[in-house]
C-alpha cells in the first residue's frame, strides 16, 4: 500500500520524540523512587490526573482502532449500538465509587484482592490474583498487538525490522519509563497520552469533513443519511448480539470487574490521597467517557462514508480500516497524528498493565507488605518480575499474531468473560452476603465456572431458542462462580473473616 509521502523515517523520528517526552516525565517523577512509589505513587496523586488518565486507560488502542472498524462493519456494535453498552458502564462506575471504593480504602489495600483474604481466606485471594494476571496478560497482549500490526507494517518492516522486533521493540519502550517510577509516573504520562488520543480522534474526523466538503454540523446528517447512527436495538430479542438489554447489563457488569475490580484501573484509583478524591475521579471519568465514545463512533462512520464515496475496499479485518485510510489517504500531517495517537491510546493502558502485573504478583504472591525484606532487596526482586513479565506479554503477542482472525475488541471483551467471571463472583458473594465459605474448596469452583460457562455458550443457541450469549457470558460465569460460593458456604459453623464493610 502506498502512502501520501509519509516516510517511514518521518514516523520513526515522531515516535522517538514522542517516547523522548515520555522518558524526560519518567525521570522527573521517579526522582528518589522506591518500592511504594512505584507501587501506590506515596497515596500521593491528584484526582483530576487520575481521572483524565483513566479515560486512556480504559479507551486503549483496542477502542482507538477497533470500535470505530465495527461501526458499518454489522453484526456486533453495528452502527452506534456500542452506545449501550456504554451507558451500561455509567451504572457500573456508580457501583465502583460507592460500593467498591470505600472497602478499598476502608482496608488501606495496595492491591484490591486483599479484601478476598480478609473476607475468605488465602485460597480465594490467591484465585483472585490469579486470574486478574491471566486477564491482564491477555488483554495487554491484545492492546500491544494493535500497535505491533500498525508499527511493522507501515514504520519498520520497510526499514528491515522483523515483526518480532517491532513488539520487542514496542516493549521495551514500556519497559524503560516504567520500571523505576511505576504507578507514579504513569498517573502523569497517562494524562499526556490521553490527551494526545482524543486530538487525534478530533483531528482526523476534521480532516474527513473537509475532504468530503462537510462542515462538522453536517457529521451528525451524513451519519444518519448512511444507516451509522442507530443507538438502540430492540427489534429482534436476546438472539440479537446488539440487543438493548443484553448490552446494557453487559457494559454495568463489563465496567464492575474489568475498572473496578481490576488491579491495573484500581491501582491509580488508591493513589489518590482520600477516598473522596477517589470518588471525585470516578464520576467525573465517567461523565468524559461517554463523550469520549460517541467521538470514536463518529470518526468510525465518517470512515466508513469516507471508504464508500471513494471507493476504498473495506479490509478483511476492519481493524485496519482507520489505520488504512489516515496512513493512505489522508494528509502525512493526519498520518503522523494517527500514528501518535495509536501509541498514546495503546501505551496508556499497557504501561499500567505492566505495572500492575508487577505489582500484584509482588504483593499478592511474593508476600512484599508481609514477609521482612530490606529496600534493595525489594527493588531488585520487583525489577525481576518487571522483565519476566515484559518477556510473557512478547511470547503472548506473537502467539496471538498467529491466531487472531477477528475484530480484537469481540476477542477482549469475550476472553474478560471468562476470566473476569470468577473475581466477579468472588466479590459478589463477599460483600453482598456474610456467609463464611470452605475457602480451601475455592479453587474448585472458580475453575468449574468458566468451564460451565463455555459449555452454555457454545450450546445456548440450541439450547434457549437461539439466544447468544455474547458480552452476557460474564454474567452468566459469575452467577455460576456465586452459586458455588452459596454450595461452599452450607453447614460452616465459622464466622466470616472480614464483613463487607
Amino acid at each position: 500500500m502506498e502512502g501520501l509521502g509519509i516516510s517511514p523515517v518521518a514516523l520513526l523520528t515522531t515516535i522517538v520524540i514522542y517516547f523522548a517526552l515520555l522518558y524526560i516525565i519518567s525521570y522527573w517523577t521517579s526522582r528518589k523512587a522506591n518500592t511504594q512509589t512505584f507501587f501506590t505513587a506515596n497515596k500521593n496523586s491528584s484526582w483530576i490526573l487520575v481521572a483524565v488518565g483513566m479515560i486512556g486507560a480504559s479507551l486503549s488502542g483496542v477502542t482507538f482502532i477497533s470500535i470505530p472498524g465495527v461501526v458499518g462493519a454489522g453484526g456486533a456494535n453495528q452502527a452506534f449500538a456500542y452506545m449501550q453498552m456504554v451507558l451500561g458502564y455509567l451504572v457500573g462506575y456508580a457501583v465502583i465509587a460507592l460500593v467498591l471504593m470505600p472497602i478499598y480504602y476502608k482496608y488501606q489495600l495496595t492491591t484490591i484482592y486483599g479484601y478476598l483474604e480478609q473476607r475468605f481466606g488465602w485460597v480465594s485471594y490467591k484465585m483472585g490474583a490469579f486470574y486478574f494476571i491471566i486477564s491482564r496478560v491477555i488483554g495487554a497482549s491484545l492492546r500491544l498487538y494493535l500497535v505491533a500490526i500498525v508499527l511493522h507494517p507501515f514504520v519498520l518492516k520497510p526499514l528491515g525490522v522483523s515483526f518480532e522486533l517491532t513488539v520487542i521493540i514496542t516493549l521495551l519502550l514500556i519497559w524503560v519509563y516504567t520500571f523505576r517510577g511505576g504507578i507514579k509516573t504513569i498517573v502523569v504520562t497517562d494524562t499526556i497520552q490521553t490527551a494526545a488520543m482524543l486530538l487525534a480522534v478530533g483531528l482526523t474526523i476534521y480532516a474527513i469533513a473537509q475532504s468530503l466538503d462537510l462542515s462538522l454540523g453536517d457529521i451528525g446528517n451524513a451519519i444518519s443519511d448512511n444507516n451509522l447512527g442507530q443507538w438502540f436495538f430492540f427489534e429482534n430479542g436476546w438472539s440479537d448480539p446488539n440487543n438493548f438489554y443484553k448490552q446494557f447489563l453487559s457494559g454495568a457488569l463489563i465496567a464492575i470487574v474489568m475498572t473496578g475490580l481490576d488491579q491495573d484501573m484500581m491501582q491509580k484509583n488508591l493513589t489518590c490521597r482520600t477516598l473522596k478524591d477517589a470518588q471525585k475521579n470516578i464520576f467525573l471519568f465517567s461523565i468524559v467517557l461517554v463523550f469520549a465514545n460517541i467521538l470514536f463512533l463518529s470518526l468510525g462512520a465518517i470512515l466508513y462514508i469516507y471508504a464508500w464515496q471513494n471507493g476504498i475496499e473495506i479490509p478483511t479485518k476492519t481493524d485496519q480500516l482507520y489505520p488504512l485510510i489516515a496512513l493512505n489517504h489522508l494528509s502525512p500531517f493526519i498520518g503522523i497524528v494517527f500514528v501518535i495517537g495509536l501509541i498514546a491510546a495503546a501505551y496508556s493502558s499497557a504501561d499500567s498493565a505492566l505495572t500492575s502485573l508487577t505489582t500484584s504478583f509482588c504483593i499478592d504472591f511474593l508476600d512484599f507488605g508481609k514477609k521482612d525484606r530490606n529496600e534493595s532487596e525489594k527493588k531488585a526482586l520487583k525489577l525481576k518480575v518487571h522483565i519476566a513479565f515484559t518477556v510473557l506479554l512478547f511470547a503472548v503477542i506473537i502467539f496471538v499474531n498467529s491466531l487472531n482472525n477477528d475484530a480484537v475488541i469481540n476477542g477482549l471483551f469475550t476472553a474478560a468473560g471468562y476470566t473476569y467471571g470468577p473475581i466477579l463472583g468472588l466479590y459478589s458473594f463477599g460483600i453482598f452476603s456474610k456467609r463464611p465459605i470452605k475457602d480451601k474448596w475455592v479453587w474448585i469452583v472458580v475453575l468449574i465456572a468458566p468451564l460451565l460457562t463455555y459449555i452454555i455458550d457454545s450450546n445456548s443457541v440450541e439450547w434457549f431458542n437461539g439466544l447468544k450469549l455474547g458480552y452476557f457470558i460474564l454474567a452468566v460465569n459469575g452467577l455460576i462462580t456465586t452459586i458455588g460460593l452459596f454450595l461452599l458456604s452450607m453447614n460452616t459453623n465459622q464466622k466470616p473473616i472480614a464483613s463487607n464493610g
